[in-house]
């Protein structure tokens, strides 16, 4: 039995139905903004309370408690604190692309600070958010009773320019959310102006020509048009958003700094350093040595300093990868239509904002036509009244009231209730005849006024140039440079793909400092000449290793001890020409008494990792050779791997890697050469000792090369004599001889130092023991018999020798100035 008063009812019925009700109200009232104007309720409360209040830009600054108890008192029945939020959100530079609230007073930070309290900060509107509120008073909108009806409220702003699109918005309603960039105002408006000369326009043409994308706040960078193409022709699209930074040398240190000037919108600066650090921390990110927040009023500058073997690209790779430096922007482009949401595309918007303005014109219009007719009807009656205007003076002497005068000039010369009235209140001065002209002329001029304003209400094209002329008007005062630059190209890299490939010298000193050199920093010179410094040494320490190769090669490193590291190219830091370059320790897992002794370049593809050569030839001191398949050092950890096992007292000499089929050269200091097949050489494991390859006779292997390196034979000694022999020079023999003479071995020439197989095209680069690099080409090297002495190709001093050299690809260069050459000469 249901007791008195109380009405019992289906609990899943009544859940549906109040749910449903409130999620329509967070939808139409709360969370989502109107395409209209591009506001939110409260958004649209806190202007109009604003304008209402006398807080427009100009005037002075309100406190914002008094702003916000005057929107919540009237229009916004909720908490303070959301009007507030909203108030302060208008107020602040990185958030709105161009702000509706001038704010006096700490509005917060980009580092996620919070406003001071609404008591003691103060507001004002801006100029622009002026532009909002302009005409409202001219019956332009919609008005509304407040929440208990003792208020009116505008439904929507008349917004004389686009904000929906230019500051953008986000909002969390029930079941659905919004998301809508903020764009360049002059953009905008061209992007407007071009649908109302040709609503055909495509969204394709609108981006090519007027809206490049999205201008946010903050800066920084959008990578690619794609997902904003997509955004604007579906209203949904993931756009990718990146910091804008620089790479800068520290103080000529050689040490590398990235500097973040912008970062992406929405992104907190402070939550971002942390989150870089906590990287740094946890080794996720290796090689950063400072990061610093040097930011102020005048931008934002976060510097992020590396160690010197760093490569920045690759840094910064990783920070867009693991950090809020590369962000999302989710583009959701939902707006109430009609109190109804939906998902529109670029265009739409354009159009529906102007339907707007169209309305708001035409009210307008409307309202300055019933405010002329209503004058004209009251100066059509005083001119009637001057026309007659001794029988209306009698008519008044004769009348005993007021309400008798009213009911006679009604009555007797056809006038409204309304003319008889400013007829009776006519000041006598008025019939002066200046005074009586004047008021014909306003008449006049309000009948021409009546006729113009009714052909815009039949004029479409009219109301059309209005909207523009009123558009271009505020373009050219609130018009700015965008901040935000649309990046082209192939954004989804590995940190190899931010490294360009360039051909480069790898050096290395004995003393084990390692740098990366471009190549054509060394220029070619000619035979016997000085050479230019190619590192900075010290007495002690000479550049004993070189080759060239592409940044993106492998490179392996084999050590004396007989272990092989392995890395890129680009891993090696790049140095100036006189640099002395990083420890090579820093680089690789080195134990100690164990040095490089030698480097070889190996490409491999990216997607297999097969490497284009099948084995490689190592060569020992002692004479020892060993040809293990290059697989076996596909696979190599940070400490290294053992490349051969050595015997005590012998050491690593040369490496070089084959196809499978190719001759042999191997060199002693003595002069000796040995000529084999190198299938005289069975494929062994990584561990093995290897077979004799030369009888040293108590001299030493100098070198190693292959066939296929090249047709001649080049080799020098130790004082700078050298020479190219054909191959065909040294006869094919079996592997464990003692050779043949390549070079007579005197006190003029010294030792032999270094063997190389070439093709006789390219340039030749020696290096003597102070560091000293003459480059030179190949052509002014003498093709000689294998059993005569060579020509000098580089002078050196007595206490100086060759230390090593490299063949390098022919580089073209101009010739320079005498004076140029000199200057450099004595430079060094």
């Amino acid at each position: 039995m249901e007791e008195k008063g109380i009405k019992k009812v289906n609990i899943s019925k009544a859940m549906k139905k109040s749910f449903l009700e409130y999620s329509m109200s967070v939808i139409v009232s709360r969370a989502l903004p109107d395409v209209r104007d591009g506001l939110k309720p409260v958004q649209r409360r806190i202007i109009y309370g604003m304008n209402d209040l006398g807080a427009r830009a100009g005037t002075p600054y309100k406190k914002s408690a008094r702003i916000v108890g005057e929107v919540m008192g009237k229009y916004h029945p909720h908490g303070d604190s959301s009007i507030y939020e909203a108030l302060v959100r208008m107020a602040q530079d990185f958030s709105y692309r161009y702000m509706l609230v001038d704010g006096h007073g700490n509005f917060g930070s980009i580092d996620g600070d919070g406003a001071a309290a609404q008591r003691y900060t103060e507001a004002r509107m801006s100029k622009i958010s002026m532009e909002l509120i302009k005409d409202i008073d001219k019956d332009t909108v919609q008005f509304k009773p407040n929440y208990d009806e003792e208020e009116r409220e505008p439904v929507v702003l008349p917004a004389k320019f686009p904000n929906l699109l230019v500051n953008g918005t986000t909002g969390i309603a029930v079941g659905m959310a919004t998301n809508i960039p903020p764009h360049n105002i002059g953009e905008v408006i061209d992007a407007v102006l071009a649908v109302a000369d040709d609503p055909n326009i495509t969204i394709l043409e609108l981006m090519e020509n007027y809206i490049q994308g999205p201008d946010f706040p903050t800066g920084g960078l959008i990578l690619g048009k794609s997902a904003i193409k997509k955004a604007y022709e579906t209203g949904n699209g993931l756009i990718i958003m990146r910091a804008k930074s620089e790479i800068v040398e520290i103080n000529n240190s050689g040490k590398k700094a990235i500097i973040i000037n912008e970062i992406p919108y929405m992104v907190n600066k402070a939550r971002l350093i942390e989150k870089i650090a906590e990287h740094v921390r946890e080794k996720r990110i290796e090689g950063i040595t400072d990061l610093r927040d040097e930011s102020n009023r005048e931008g934002i500058r976060i510097v992020i300093e590396l160690r010197k073997d760093i490569q920045p690209e690759v840094i910064l790779n990783q920070l867009y990868k693991l950090t809020a430096l590369q962000s999302t922007f989710g583009a959701n482009m939902i707006a109430l239509v009609g109190q109804e949401p939906k998902t529109l595309n670029l265009k739409e918007f354009i159009t529906l904002y102007l339907d707007h303005q169209e309305e708001v014109i035409k009210r307008r219009t409307l309202y300055e036509l019933r405010k002329a007719e209503d004058r004209a009807h009251i100066l059509e009656g005083l001119k009637i009244a001057l026309d007659n205007v001794d029988a209306i003076i009698e008519l008044i002497k004769t009348s005993r009231t007021t309400e008798i005068i009213q009911q006679r000039l009604m009555d007797e010369f056809k006038l409204s209730e309304r003319q008889a009235k400013a007829i009776r209140e006519l000041q006598l001065q008025r019939l002066a005849g200046l005074e009586q002209e004047k008021i014909i002329d306003e008449y006049e001029r309000l009948l021409a006024i009546i006729a113009d304003l009714k052909d815009i209400l039949n004029n479409r094209e009219r109301i059309l140039a209005i909207i523009k002329e009123e558009l271009l008007d505020i373009k050219n005062r609130f018009n700015d440079a965008r901040r935000t630059e649309i990046i082209q190209g192939s954004f989804d890299l590995e940190d190899e793909d931010l490294i360009p490939v360039e051909d480069v010298v790898i050096s290395l000193t004995s003393n084990g400092y390692i740098k990366r050199t471009l190549v054509d920093t060394y220029k070619s010179q000619n035979r016997g000449g000085r050479g230019i410094k190619g590192m900075a040494t010290s007495q002690d320490d000479v550049i004993n290793q070189m080759i060239t190769m592409s940044t993106h090669s492998e490179l392996l490193f084999f050590t004396n001890l007989g272990k092989v590291y392995r890395i890129k190219g680009y891993n090696v830091p790049e140095y100036g020409r006189t640099a002395k370059g990083l420890p090579v320790v820093n680089l690789l897992n080195l134990d100690k008494q164990e040095y490089i002794r030698e480097i070889i370049s190996i490409e491999a593809t990216k997607e297999e990792e097969k490497f284009k050569y099948k084995y490689l030839i190592f060569a020992t001191k002692f004479g020892l050779v060993k040809r293990v398949k290059i697989e076996e050092f596909k696979n190599i950890r940070q400490t290294g791997k053992i490349a051969l096992s050595l015997r005590e007292g012998d050491e690593l000499v040369s490496v070089k890697a084959t196809v499978g089929d190719e001759e042999i050269f191997i060199a002693a200091s003595n002069g000796k050469l040995v000529r084999f097949n190198e299938n005289q050489i069975r494929p062994m494991g990584r561990t093995a000792s290897g077979v004799r390859g030369i009888k040293t006779d108590g001299s030493e292997v100098i070198g190693l090369a292959t066939s296929e390196e090249g047709k001649y034979i080049l080799i020098i000694t130790e004082k700078g004599y050298g020479k190219m022999s054909i191959k065909e020079d040294y006869r094919l023999s079996n592997r464990g001889g003692k050779g043949v003479l390549t070079l007579k071995t005197t006190v003029r020439n010294g030792q032999l130092v270094s063997l190389k197989a070439v093709n006789g095209d390219e340039d030749l680069m020696i290096i003597t023991s102070d560091g000293i690099i003459i480059r030179l080409p190949m052509d002014q090297v003498k093709v000689a018999g294998r059993n005569t002495q060579g020509v000098r190709l580089i002078k050196v001093n007595d206490d100086q020798k060759v230390s090593t050299l490299e063949v390098v690809e022919n580089y073209q260069q101009e010739e320079e100035e005498e004076e140029e050459e000199s200057n450099e000469t004595s430079e060094e």
